[in-house]
């Protein structure tokens, strides 16, 4: 078992010592594999099956695993005088197991699974802290074929509700004395949210999602469409940004006109309770790309956030933040590719439940190391490596019988396991990403495992023979 699992969850408290051991060996050889099957990574038929009966035992329960989780990251939060909580939700679509029990549809109503809600967090940086809060749930039938209604029930009465017991989760567990900006894409254009009582020290920026009704002062007094009154503010300046990688569009470098101005919010004519509710001032931001490649669509953020906004240095500084929310769809990334949650066969909503739960760490791990690697590129290897892995790593790539007495740092161990699971390390190709470094795990783990338990001190792996 690895030192860092047993860090990890030093916290869980599972009823059972045995069953604490358990769960650190189970977290130990998922990410040492993490793409691998559950055979593949527990290694032998006695393991597998300790790890099926872990996720069966009604003893274990997915928050005692998820809270061991988030009192580990609540310690690295301790390290940080700024935090980031990005939330977003996400679904684990099991339709092609019908078999599952308790199942609920999906968005797309011919679809089954469950949903999730996560805090992910990170350091100002951009640096993975973990998962801090989580919500699962199996939506009610009862709620299909409903949507023109909703806008009359109160927020409680809501499936958006997770949104506000999320950051009220994140204020209570996340110190006072810590700042924390809570980071959402469009989803959480929720008035509500934008009105939630806030402790000192807690922020938010969200994407506008609607254009809502606003009271601005510039030019003159008067209410009007969110999108209008930002068009009338005169450019404060232009930022240079790296858009990452997306579904819809390739990454690329972006000089994006910045405006920004505060406004009243209006309360939203619909709600149930028009009449009792209060503007809110908010400052709103819009990034509009200028010059995008041909046929491409220009990016335009449209920001709210409490921030307060006195120069363009502060401007920065929110879309870069905003920016991390890029983090939790790499979370969710590695979940459903990398973890591949979504073909476990297992045979309820419980289990699944049980395995997110334990997957989670894998997948908090995996960007860890890879954005670690990035911002920390000093640090030495043996930060997130066993010795033997690191010096077996070291062995295969310079097809070398013996390894140094220190570590190489962080940077060229990452790049040498990326390089295991398929990256050039060509002088154009940037820092490798998650999924090359999950592969080159999978091959540093058989390939450590070879050279720790099997063969002569002084033998060549990367040869094939002895030296």
């Amino acid at each position: 078992m690895s030192d860092w699992a047993a860090a990890e969850l030093q916290y869980a408290d599972l009823g059972d010592v045995r069953r604490k051991k358990r769960l650190i060996r189970l977290v130990s050889d998922l990410a040492a594999q993490p793409c691998a099957s559950i055979p593949q990574a527990s290694g032998n038929w006695a393991a597998t099956q300790g790890a099926y009966d872990f996720w069966s035992s009604p003893h274990v329960k997915a928050s005692s695993i998820v809270q061991a989780h988030q009192t580990s990251t609540l310690n690295r939060i301790q390290a940080e005088a700024v935090v980031i909580a990005i939330q977003d939700t996400t679904e684990l679509n099991f339709t092609h197991h019908p078999s599952k029990k308790g199942m609920g549809y999906l968005d797309n109503s011919k679809s089954s699974g469950l949903k999730v809600h996560s805090v992910f967090c990170s350091s100002a940086s951009g640096i993975p802290l973990g998962v801090l809060h989580q919500q699962v749930w199996t939506r009610d039938p009862a709620f299909l074929g409903k949507k023109h209604q909703r806008h009359k029930k109160d927020i409680q009465d809501k499936e958006s509700y997770r949104w506000l017991t999320a950051l009220q989760a994140t204020q209570t567990l996340i110190p006072p004395e810590t700042t924390v900006v809570t980071v959402a894409d469009r989803e959480a254009d929720i008035y509500e949210l934008l009105a939630l009582p806030r402790r000192p020290n807690s922020e938010l920026i969200i994407r506008a999602n609607h254009n809502r009704c606003v009271k601005s002062t510039q030019p003159e007094p008067q209410v009007q469409r969110l999108q209008q009154t930002i068009e009338q503010v005169p450019p404060t300046g232009q930022l240079t940004l790296e858009l990452r990688r997306h579904p819809e569009r390739q990454p690329r470098i972006a000089t994006l006109t910045l405006r920004t101005t505060t406004v009243e919010l209006q309360p939203p004519h619909t709600h149930p309770q028009a009449q009792h509710l209060q503007p809110v001032y908010i400052q709103v931001i819009q990034a509009l790309e200028v010059d995008p490649p041909p046929g491409v669509e220009p990016v335009n953020w449209l920001l709210l956030t409490t921030l307060v906004i006195t120069c363009f240095e502060d401007l920065v500084q929110c879309n870069e933040r905003y920016s991390y929310r890029w983090l939790i769809e790499r979370y969710h990334y590695v979940l459903k590719s990398g973890c591949r949650l979504e073909q476990l066969q297992l045979e309820s909503a419980d289990r699944i439940h049980r395995a997110l739960a334990t997957y989670t760490i894998v997948a908090w791990r995996l960007l860890w190391i890879t954005y670690l690697a990035r911002y920390h590129p000093e640090l030495p290897a043996d930060t997130v490596l066993e010795a033997y892995q690191w010096q077996a790593l070291y062995c295969t790539i310079h097809h070398h019988s013996n390894p140094p007495d220190s570590p190489p740092n962080l940077r060229d161990a990452v790049r040498w396991i990326a390089q295991l699971g398929g990256f050039l390390a060509r002088s154009h190709d940037g820092e490798p990403g998650v999924k090359t470094i999950w592969q080159g795990l999978r091959r540093l783990h058989d390939i450590a495992q070879k050279e720790a338990f099997t063969f002569p001190q002084n033998y060549c792996f990367c040869q094939g023979h002895s030296c």
